[in-house]
């Protein structure tokens, strides 16, 4: 095998190499009738009577840790629509000049680990040393499966629905933030700040998969959504559009991590519009709400009613400070400001 520190021309990976990296990160599960190979080209998967769910998501921001990013990310939106995630097939870009078969084998073990322990089949994708970039960039595509009557339609918000929101906001943003500034940080203030706030995609995580489903074990849910990009405010506005129903929001109720309110603050970012994977958005009717909660809550997952779902129609109202406004809108995520 080639030295781990030699730097890779751009292309496709070596045969020798990327077929070493399939036989030991690449895992498959009985569905999987033909998965990752050299001359293979697409994975062949036999589901049984479920629906099939297809979602696709690139990961930018980051270069560290990006291959439990890609997975987890992936993942939230087939848990959103109350399916199981299965499947993943990923497209791994790196940069010419700057990638070693040391660099290669961090992210394909950190994807694998991640869909390890979530009991998901790494099957197939793409990878190649690319030109014109600057960082690895990985494209994920997760499969997974819902029995029809087990289906959540992001559609299907009722009027005086409770809106419960689960860990906090931003802290993925944090999280990013800790990674691309912790040298700026570390001049600043602790180290173990730096640490702390990078931990926080493993604890509280960026995962939503199981929030979703205790959720879904402890009531009906009618709609379940992941605030991404933009932060709690956009995934507000898309819960509104996607379900045509105006919401309304208690600012002073909403669950804020504190190292994501310290470098929000630290850095002048809109909490509100900061990149928050980890948080999930659940409505659910009124008479269920507290036992959602209780059940989040006991399983270890702080969780929150919010607000509610007030009529028809489109728009987010937050009440702050006493005084009821619209919730701002975010053009570009704010974690762009300072990327």
């Amino acid at each position: 095998m080639m030295s781990d520190q030699k730097l890779l021309a751009p292309g496709k990976l070596p045969m020798d190499l990327l077929g070493d990296l399939i036989a030991r990160y690449t895992h498959q599960d009985p569905s999987v009738v033909i998965g990752s190979g050299i001359g293979v080209d697409a994975a062949v998967l036999a589901p049984d009577e479920n629906l099939l769910i297809a979602k696709s998501d690139p990961i930018t921001c980051v270069a560290e840790d990006i291959g439990h990013y890609a997975v987890q990310i992936n993942a939230n939106d087939i848990a959103c629509l109350g399916g199981q995630p299965r499947w993943f097939l990923v497209t791994l870009l790196l940069p010419a000049q700057k990638t070693t078969v040391e660099n290669i084998e961090v992210i394909f073990r950190q994807i694998s680990d991640a869909c390890k322990k979530m009991g998901i089949a790494l099957c197939g994708g793409h990878s190649e040393i690319t030109a014109g970039i600057d960082r690895p960039i990985v494209v994920g595509q997760m499969l997974g499966t819902v029995s029809r009557e087990d289906l959540i339609y992001p559609a299907g918000i009722q009027p005086g629905d409770d809106i419960i929101l689960t860990k906090g906001i931003a802290i993925e943003g944090a999280s990013i933030i800790a990674r691309e500034k912790r040298q700026e940080i570390g001049e600043n203030f602790s180290v173990e700040l730096v640490a702390q706030c990078k931990q926080l995609i493993y604890e509280p995580g960026i995962s939503v998969v199981r929030d979703a489903q205790i959720a879904r074990q402890a009531a009906p849910i009618h709609a379940l959504h992941d605030p991404t990009e933009g932060g709690l405010s956009t995934g507000l506005y898309e819960l509104s559009r996607a379900s045509n129903m105006k919401l309304w929001i208690e600012f002073d109720k909403i669950p804020i991590i504190p190292e994501s309110k310290f470098l929000c603050e630290v850095y002048g970012l809109d909490i509100l519009g900061t990149i928050a994977s980890g948080a999930l958005l659940i409505a659910v009717s009124s008479p269920y709400s507290q036992e959602v909660v209780e059940k989040l809550d006991k399983s270890g997952i702080p969780a929150a009613v919010i607000g509610k779902a007030i009529s028809k129609g489109i728009g987010v109202k937050m009440k702050l400070e006493g005084k009821d406004m619209e919730m701002p809108v975010f053009d570009h995520d704010e974690i762009m400001k300072i990327l």
